[in-house]
């Protein structure tokens, strides 16, 4: 019995695999980024003028904390920015274990009333250094909000930088409106670089209805790790051997993952086919490029007559695919 059930659990992965390309996201309610931002643009820009936030900081964070809306605090609580209760909040609560175990967020009777209330959240004195900087400096104010208390992980503000700069979301900061799926002249989508993890809607199916499965530009499988998982973690789920999914990762057996972290279930490419090279961003190594475009590490590094663990400086052109001579 147990091998039957196995051997199901196992054609219902591969054939889920198999109907990627025209499954939509399972789970009702669900929405892209893409979608996210459209939503909630509008509103972003106007508490901009109101309150004097970057539109593309209040995305971004809307965007992360919210897992684009999708998160259980969003659907529950119309919770988007994490805020939990503090002694002077009497409005609704609704408890989720965070830092500690039933920590308090407050409940709001819709998501715009979110929106405002992040935006009078950032008006207290502990962030008034932020309202210094130039209403188009992101990264000032990514950087700002960790430096102030916002959020204690290390990554924050790279995160949000990475957020904002993925999907160009500075121009709404100018004026500028931002789109996406926008065609060329064929009548087909414009091709985006695998940098731009969204989740178009035909391109992810849900296994089990548990965990989508994605797929990138490059033509990927790829699934986001959860909080606290491990390599062998997501190995066991897509019955596996952890070291087939570390070495398609370029990581340890036993390597721990970021909630949110992509995980390749599937080998990656030789070279890009959608650019030929990118620019390292502030902290970035060769790996974190070899995984955000879904090129193998060592072929980056041969590329680029480097070591896979050689340091990347900011603003280094790094190629995709073997260099024109």
């Amino acid at each position: 019995m147990k091998t039957l059930s196995v051997l199901k659990t196992s054609l219902a992965w591969t054939m889920a695999l198999l109907l990627m390309p025209v499954l939509a996201q399972a789970g009702p309610g669900d929405q892209t980024p893409e979608q996210y931002i459209a939503k909630w643009k509008e509103v972003a820009v106007r508490k901009m003028k109101e309150h004097g936030i970057p539109a593309s900081i209040t995305l971004a964070q809307g965007l992360l904390e919210s897992r684009s809306g999708n998160s259980i605090l969003a659907r529950e609580g119309n919770n988007h920015f994490g805020i939990k209760c503090t002694p002077d909040w009497s409005g609704g609560k609704v408890f989720h274990d965070d830092d500690k175990k039933n920590d308090c967020f407050r409940k709001y009777r819709s998501a715009d009333q979110s929106f405002e209330d992040h935006s009078k959240f950032l008006e207290r004195p502990r962030y008034a250094s932020l309202f210094e900087l130039k209403p188009t400096d992101y990264k000032g104010w990514a950087h700002g909000l960790k430096k102030c208390g916002y959020a204690t992980d290390p990554r924050y503000p790279h995160k949000l930088i990475d957020l904002i700069e993925r999907y160009n979301l500075d121009n709404l900061d100018r004026g500028v409106d931002v789109t996406y799926a926008s065609r060329n002249s064929t009548g087909k989508p414009e091709a985006k670089p695998v940098r731009n993890h969204g989740r178009p809607d035909d391109n992810v199916v849900t296994i089990g209805n548990t965990r989508p499965v994605e797929l990138s530009e490059g033509r990927i499988k790829f699934v986001r790790a959860r909080q606290g998982e491990t390599v062998r973690d997501i190995a066991a789920e897509i019955q596996q051997m952890p070291g087939l999914v570390a070495g398609w990762n370029d990581m340890a057996k036993d390597g721990r993952l970021e909630e949110g972290q992509i995980v390749y279930i599937q080998p990656k490419r030789n070279k890009s086919k959608a650019q030929e090279s990118c620019t390292a961003q502030q902290g970035e190594t060769l790996w974190g490029i070899s995984q955000r475009y879904g090129v193998k590490l060592k072929k980056l590094a041969k590329y680029n007559d480097m070591g896979i663990a050689d340091p990347l400086q900011p603003g280094q052109k790094v190629w995709l695919r073997k260099p024109r001579k």
